[in-house]
């Protein structure tokens, strides 16, 4: 396993993806998130939060590890305020930049699908590489279930808004990166899951090379139909294997910084 880099980190991740004209090699710069004392602010959304658990949990999400962290971290500190009476419905959410927050029960099952990936002696999943921070709540519940986290932005203004929605809450166990997705993170690698928020036409190569032996990409990808799918890919001792899911819809996963 490579040696963990140290934080902040600042490194140019290589030259952009093949065919794509233009697009300079990313900068990523990393921060490790200041433990600070919890700030709970508005109504206290305990019972809330249950309610959604327990809608979870009917809809067909099983694993405790998911439904705890969805117990655990508030969504609404992770949308715009004239939103908070709807954090925790089923839904997507605006969160600026034309991006969205994905519904808990899409977070879920992708989460789910992850820790089906190979854990530790301790039953614990290692390192996890995330894809799109976007506002960062799904980063928070990743924290809350594997060991590490390393997750990255390709938009500035929404991996700045993620580290102020994170920024009072218990992760040093997560890194904010800000850079290319597509070519993930080499020097955080191997991971023993990768778990992407936006959807091409092809898992990059990049991400099968950072995954462990063992390990799993969870994603959403265009099928030859020309909709998207969630896609599991498990890198086994016999080589890749691949696994079509139900149909999703994602934001496309580009490349390059803005």
């Amino acid at each position: 396993m490579s040696q963990r880099p140290s934080f902040p980190a600042r490194m140019v991740t290589g030259a952009a993806k093949p065919g794509v004209q233009g697009r300079p090699a990313a900068t990523v710069h990393g921060t490790v998130l200041p433990k600070a004392h919890v700030q709970l602010s508005g109504q206290d959304t305990t019972a809330i939060r249950a309610r959604m658990v327990q809608k979870l949990a009917e809809q067909g999400i099983s694993d405790a590890q998911v439904l705890g962290a969805m117990r655990s971290i508030e969504r609404h500190r992770f949308v715009d305020s004239a939103l908070m009476n709807q954090a925790y419905e089923d839904t997507s959410l605006p969160i600026g930049l034309g991006q969205t927050i994905s519904k808990p029960n899409v977070v879920a099952r992708m989460m789910e699908l992850m820790l089906g990936a190979q854990k530790d002696a301790q039953g614990k999943l290692g390192r996890v590489l995330e894809i799109g921070t976007g506002c960062g709540y799904q980063a928070a519940l990743l924290s809350e279930v594997a060991r590490e986290v390393y997750s990255i932005e390709r938009l500035r203004g929404l991996h700045d808004k993620a580290r102020e929605n994170l920024r009072t809450l218990r992760v040093a166990n997560l890194h904010l990166l800000f850079g290319d997705g597509m070519v993930g993170y080499a020097k955080g690698a191997p991971y023993a899951a990768i778990i992407a928020a936006a959807g091409g036409e092809a898992i990059p190569q990049a991400w099968i090379d950072q995954l462990a032996p063992g390990g799993r990409i969870v994603a959403p990808m265009v099928t030859t139909a020309g909709k998207q799918a969630l896609v599991v890919i498990d890198k086994t001792p016999q080589g890749l294997k691949q696994s079509v899911l139900e149909a999703v819809h994602f934001v496309p996963l580009k490349s390059g910084t803005a």
